[in-house]
């Protein structure tokens, strides 16, 4: 079936949304610079900015998060900074808000401007493959594809929303699904300044993520088997 033209309006409030936080990113330097560091990888100079905003440094947590809609960057590392510089329980509660409310952006962007634009974003095929497979599996391959890292988070947001999957499956999912490598990623930014790989925490740690990429890597698999023929 051929996916609904998007209306001119959604797609000039999307584009509009794209060009409002890129004049965020311009105007205010503490985001210019953190969002750069990202972008580069540098963990140190993101850990930093925050750091030096004090109380506001969440705010400069959620806007990077925000970005990660339109500007892919790895997650791991502001997931990283936030452990360093707030602790494993409050940066986990952070980042898991955060990267639900960049998830449902994402979300209600791939709902209202359906796969035209989206196809042109990501690249047709690409998409429609991406679509397709969620459309298909359900809850399970929701989870499975949030426990797999080499998923973009925001390409399966984008499909989720385009391939109408209900609200509370997408919230829900995401939450469970996206909490295990969120959580180690933060983990491992607390001992950033003494990490070793001898800490019974951090081989737990890596087994269980192990454990959960096999699963997922599974399931897609076992999803992809099962595909009825001519779809």
């Amino acid at each position: 079936m051929e996916a609904p033209r998007p209306s001119l309006a959604a797609v000039a409030v999307t584009l509009g949304g794209i060009a409002l936080m890129a004049a965020m990113v311009l105007a205010i330097p503490e985001l210019r610079d953190a969002f750069e560091a990202a972008v580069r990888g540098d963990t140190a100079e993101v850990r930093g900015r925050i750091e030096d905003l004090g109380v506001v440094g969440p705010l400069l947590i959620f806007a990077l998060a925000l970005i990660h809609a339109v500007v892919f960057y790895p997650a791991e590392i502001i997931d990283a900074a936030a452990g360093f510089v707030y602790g494993f329980f409050p940066a986990l509660a952070l980042m898991m808000v955060s990267w639900l409310a960049s998830g449902l952006l994402c979300f209600a962007i791939g709902r209202s401007v359906a796969r035209p634009l989206l196809d042109r974003w990501f690249g047709a095929e690409r998409f429609e493959r991406t679509e397709a497979t969620i459309e298909r599996g359900g809850a399970t391959l929701m989870l499975a594809a949030r426990l797999i890292p080499i998923l973009p988070f925001s390409l399966v947001s984008y499909a989720a929303g385009a391939a109408r999957v209900p609200l509370w499956r997408f919230v829900w999912t995401t939450t469970l699904g996206y909490l295990p490598i969120t959580a180690l990623s933060v983990y491992f930014g607390t001992r950033l300044e003494g990490l070793s790989f001898t800490d019974p925490l951090v081989l737990g740690s890596a087994a269980a993520l192990l454990a959960l990429l096999l699963a997922g890597h599974w399931i897609m698999r076992r999803n992809a088997a099962t595909r009825p023929a001519g779809r």
